[in-house]
């Protein structure tokens, strides 16, 4: 199992969230690397008028940042150098196209289900477009404990400095999943206690439950199911009532549906019969 207190590291020193520059880079500078640090990347509108600075002293200083190999300039901003290599959608065209379907929903049901997490609780996220954007929401947020099998969203944390997270061990074995699987993962599983777990699904159904496709897959959500007081499924709308071939945990175990308003009346009255609070956005 690998704990994440490892810093991306750039040719500046990052140090439990916290940059070390030469004594050349200035004070903005400085103040330019922390909000990138807790965004990622912003633009050179949003630093003009958040440091109160000049567009034409904006841009010098992404310069000076982006010489000593810390910030990528874009057009019209900038993102940490360590998003420039680390961008795993761009990898992977499989992904990418599974996050752009349905993109504003998801967005929507992560939003709501950050907004469901609290201070000093410690949560599972599964692998999943919709649960990447969810850990874009955790990003920002601070004192929370983050136990995922997805590489990528490991990866999507391990900057912030708030945030401990560990990623289970395991196998990666399909293409575009990012998802670890196997003995090891559930292993690691087993000796820990959750808050709350958020599930990403391919099907969830009021009678079958959450449902998924590979079955070694569902055998690490379904490990995270058991070992948490809540289980919370994020799913947009064109997954309500559908059933993949294998069960990540029946409707039993189900408290929570984050899904969008595109649900059907008579599927959110049938998961509220089965005792599932639906949260549609």
């Amino acid at each position: 199992m690998f704990t994440n207190s490892t810093r991306f590291v750039t040719s500046s020193k990052i140090e439990a969230g916290h940059v070390v520059v030469s004594s050349k880079i200035d004070k903005r500078a400085k103040e330019i690397l922390r909000l990138l640090l807790h965004h990622g990347k912003t633009s050179v509108d949003e630093l003009t008028v958040l440091l109160k600075m000049s567009p034409a002293s904006v841009r010098r200083d992404l310069v000076r940042l982006e010489e000593r190999g810390l910030v990528h300039r874009t057009h019209g901003g900038a993102m940490l150098a360590d998003q420039a290599v680390y961008e795993p959608f761009r990898f992977d065209a499989a992904f990418g196209v599974r996050e752009e379907r349905f993109a504003k929903e998801k967005q929507r049901i992560a939003q709501a289900a950050a907004g469901l997490v609290q201070e000093n609780e410690t949560i599972g996220i599964t692998a999943g477009t919709t649960t990447t954007r969810l850990a874009q929401y955790l990003r920002h947020r601070n004192n929370l404990h983050i136990i995922t099998n997805a590489v990528n969203i490991a990866m999507e944390l391990s900057s912030s400095a708030g945030l401990d997270t560990t990623l289970t061990g395991g196998r990666m074995r399909w293409q575009g999943a990012f998802s670890l699987i196997g003995p090891a993962a559930i292993e690691s599983l087993n000796v820990v206690m959750m808050d709350r777990v958020f599930v990403g699904v391919c099907g969830v159904d009021p009678e079958r439950g959450a449902t998924t496709i590979e079955s070694d897959e569902a055998a690490v959500f379904r490990a995270m199911t058991r070992q948490t007081k809540q289980v919370i499924v994020v799913a947009d709308s064109s997954k309500v009532g559908m059933i993949s071939p294998v069960i990540i945990c029946p409707v039993a175990m189900i408290d929570v549906l984050i899904t969008d308003d595109g649900i059907p009346d008579d599927a959110v009255a049938a998961f509220e019969k089965a005792g599932i609070r639906v949260v549609s956005v």
